[in-house]
Formats: C-alpha cells, structure tokens, sequence
C-alpha cells in the first residue's frame, strides 16, 4: 500500500484563507464578500490588505450572492464566505436564477460542511449542500480532502470560468496532499492502487478510507482508494477504469447519502457498468450537536465502517 504521512492537522478552511490572499494579490480582479463571518471563513487576511475589494454585507447571504452576481458584469472575480448551510440551502433561489442561471462567475465557498461542524448543531450542519449545488447546470461543485488540495482548489478555481461551489470544514484534519501537487477540476486522484474493491471518497472521508485500506490490507483485501476532490463534472473515466478491475465499490462521505457523491457514482456506473455498491454516508437523518469525531461514529462514517462497506460490497461481489 502506497503510504501517506500525516504533515500536520489543519482545518481545511485555513486553506482557503490563505489561497484567497495569495489570490488578492495576483489578480487585482478578485473581491470577497462575507455574511458576518470573516474569522470563521478565514477571510480576515484577505479584508485587511485589501479593504477596498472585501465587502461584509451583515447575515444577508442573499444580498451577498446578488452581489456577488453583478459584480462579475464588471469583470471582478467574487468568492463568498459564510457556513455551508447558509452557502446554500438559505440562497438557493438565488444561485440558481442569479449564478446558475445566468452563468455568472462566482466562486460560492462553504465552509463548516457536513456533521464535523460538531457542537453548533444540526440548524448549521447541512448533509444536502453538494445534492443542491450539483443538480444545476453549469455548476461545478469540488470537495476537497485537506488542507493543502483545498488550497491548491481555491488557487485553481479562481482561473476556471463559470459558478463554482466550494465546500470545506471547521475541525483540524490531518494534512497529506503534497502542498505542490498540481489542482486539476474534473480529475479524480488515485491515492492506493487495489484489485479487489474500488474504495471512492470525498472530503475529509478520504483519509478516513487510506486508514481503512490498511486494515483490509492486514486481513488480505486490496484497495484502490480514489480521491473524487470533484463531484462535478464527475471523472468518469478514471472510476469506470477502477471498477472494470475490482468489480465493486464503496462510497465514502460527509453527505447524505441521497444526492451525494455516492449517488453520482452510482448513477453512472447503472447506465454503463453495473456492480455492487456500498455507501458509507448519512441515511436519511438531519445532525445534532456533538463531537466531530463522536458523531463520525454514531452516523457511521468512521474508519470501520468503510472497513465493513468493504466486506460488504466483495461478498455481493461474490454471490
């Protein structure tokens, strides 16, 4: 198994603060608007060296993506900030006539997604966003696992052209994504090579399934761990490749499981492959207040459960 060394945990959030002020100064076309949560999204470098292209419009996320909307007419490069939840879910009318619609270049970036938000509860996690954000045309929605591949998104996506969502998280997550390695949209990463079962995963879930291929390792499993950092437009290419050679998969991620990558995964391989699939995701439930890692456990997302995903997806494969 290819072995991947902890550098260090960040919060993936502190990623995007600092590719935005790396961007700031770049391109003097990029501005950034927040809904009244510069430290939380990390924006603060950004507003204090460029004051005159940070705009806090107040909890007026609607406003913010309005906003956000007409000022690409003038040729600015807008990246919002507020919670995932409130990224999506509160403004989703106005992404979809406003951004979506209109194809508008926006960079909508989402921190505090999933459950591993933690104590705040289930009122600001969200387990939708990425269904909401990848259901609308022209949308490109990337997730990325840590710190370093958030950073090298945020760089990235500034040069893409198009709406793009974001999402990133609150906790301190281990950092193994080598900070040079190359951001490419739409190109899924294969982390471990395997012959028995297509392990595919997104977020901070994908350290989570390198931990879990060691295990299956130990008990004589191989593994092919891929890193789907973008749910859309979906690699098609490199899942079908993993799959024609394992010939059952597992999903992994902070999302429920309708509308998720899983979903996409699985979509795809019905109308051109199918296999078993096993999904470790969220069934059906709204969060709560917690632990990041305690609620990892008591929804199933945790290393033993990709571990047990694993097993069951060979045994359908088997049958």
């Amino acid at each position: 198994m290819t072995e991947y060394k902890n550098l260090g945990s960040k919060d993936t959030r502190s990623g995007f603060g600092e590719a935005l002020l790396e961007l700031g100064k770049q391109n003097p076309q990029v501005v950034a608007l927040c809904a009244d949560l510069t430290g939380s999204l990390k924006m603060d470098a950004f507003a204090h060296h460029f004051p005159d292209r940070f705009f806090q419009v107040g909890i007026a996320e609607a406003n913010m993506i309005c906003i956000a909307a007409g000022l690409t007419i003038g040729g600015k490069i807008p990246f919002t900030g507020t919670f995932a939840n409130f990224s999506t879910g509160r403004v989703y009318d106005q992404i979809r006539q406003s951004v979506a619609y209109s194809n508008k270049n926006v960079k909508i970036c989402a921190s505090h997604a999933g459950i591993t938000l933690g104590e705040d509860g289930a009122t600001h996690q969200i387990l939708e966003d990425i269904g909401l954000m990848k259901i609308l045309p022209n949308m490109t929605v990337i997730n990325p696992c840590d710190f370093n591949q958030t950073k090298a998104a945020t760089l990235k996506i500034a040069r893409h052209q198009g709406p793009v969502y974001l999402r990133f998280g609150r906790p301190k997550w281990p950092n193994f994504t080598p900070p040079d390695k190359p951001f490419v949209i739409g190109k899924a990463v294969v982390l471990n090579e395997g012959a028995d079962v297509s392990i595919f995963a997104t977020g901070h879930l994908v350290w989570n399934a390198l931990q879990a291929c060691k295990i299956l390792e130990e008990q004589g499993i191989s593994a092919e761990i891929i890193n789907i950092h973008t749910i859309k437009p979906l690699d098609e290419e490199t899942a079908l490749s993993s799959v024609l050679k394992t010939k059952c998969v597992v999903t992994a991620e902070e999302h429920a499981r309708n509308g998720g990558m899983g979903d996409s995964i699985a979509q795809f391989l019905a109308r051109t492959y199918p296999v078993p699939v096993e999904m470790v995701a969220v069934n059906d439930a709204f969060g709560q207040s917690g632990k990041p890692e305690e609620l990892l456990k008591i929804y199933k997302l945790d290393i033993p459960d990709i571990v047990e995903a694993a097993k069951k997806a060979l045994a359908r494969k088997r049958l």
